[in-house]
């Protein structure tokens, strides 16, 4: 492999469906966030690994930001006349890969084989990853008490004050082994950081042992690529949650928080005024990504600002 991609959900898989368009499918690694993974009706629920992977796949859901886009949901209308549990809603194709991928689970397959060979039955050329095969879930503070992420993120739609985000399992987790052979290889290139949630979606990655460390050590330029653009997040809680952490939420805030982690900087061009306080090398860029147009041009930014960095 030769760009490392660490990704969250809808922005993340956003530049990681730009970055599979301009790159040799054999040339990108994407290593998904499994902190937002659970359990919900008796199913494993990998939400972060199935939006970049409908995403690769082109079916994924535009108008919801997750899901599949050829979606229907007799399950869940039943689901609800019965009286189950309906606030997290699973359409019916959606439903088909958590069954399977529970079966497979508990039959002792590992997620990150389950995982390679969903993509490769729905044509995604890409390599997609989890950070980790063992068990980590993000747990947010509130006023109400320590909730699960997806009860936060769902069913409370981020409505809680967040005081605290603890990631349970991440101490003990082993990190994906091609993960880290990646970040060890020298043929790497780039490691890029998606434009995902600093704080849910890519610290999680960071708190597994070792991951830290090696991106530390190495040789390739890690960038990151931010999710705040003038001080709004386009989708999501990052700039809510920013200050109720105590931090200011500008990109200049996010780098920052990644501080000695990165090698390079790609932010708004609406956030020109952040660059002064970064010292990371800075690239400016339109990072908003509504068309497919758009997510390829912001790939080859970072591609660039990488090569730039490599020099």
């Amino acid at each position: 492999m030769t760009v490392v991609a660490l990704s969250g959900g809808v922005g993340g898989a956003k530049l990681a469906l730009g970055l599979s368009r301009v790159l040799p499918a054999n040339e990108l690694l994407v290593v998904c966030n499994t902190g937002d993974d659970f359990e919900h009706l008796g199913l494993c629920i990998s939400p972060d690994i199935d939006t970049v992977t409908y995403t690769l796949a082109g079916v994924a859901n535009p108008e919801l930001g997750w899901g599949r886009a050829d979606e229907t949901w007799s399950f869940m209308e039943t689901l609800n006349t019965v009286g189950g549990e309906t606030w997290f809603r699973l359409g019916d194709r959606d439903l088909a890969v958590h069954i399977e991928r529970t079966r497979r689970l508990r039959g002792g397959e590992s997620l990150s084989a389950i995982t390679g060979d969903l993509c490769a039955r729905l044509g995604v050329a890409s390599r997609v990853l989890p950070m980790s095969d063992d068990p980590v879930r993000t747990r947010v503070r509130t006023d109400d008490g320590w909730i699960d992420f997806q009860d936060y993120f769902v069913r409370r739609r981020c409505e809680p004050v967040v005081h605290e985000l603890a990631f349970h399992g991440a101490s003990t987790a082993r990190a994906q082994p091609d993960f880290l052979a990646a970040l060890a290889d020298p043929a790497t290139k780039a490691v890029i950081i998606c434009p995902s949630n600093p704080f849910i979606s890519i610290e999680p990655i960071l708190a597994v042992p070792g991951v830290s460390a090696a991106l530390a050590e190495c040789a390739a330029p890690v960038i990151a690529v931010s999710p705040i653009i003038g001080g709004c997040a386009i989708k999501g809680p990052t700039a809510k949650m920013m200050a109720e952490l105590g931090m200011t939420p500008s990109a200049g805030g996010v780098a920052r928080r990644y501080d000695e982690l990165i090698d390079g900087y790609v932010c708004d061009f609406a956030d020109m005024d952040q660059a002064a306080g970064v010292s990371a090398k800075v690239t400016l860029a339109q990072t908003l990504m509504t068309t497919l147009a758009d997510r390829e041009a912001l790939a080859r930014v970072v591609l660039s600002a990488a090569r730039m960095l490599r020099r």
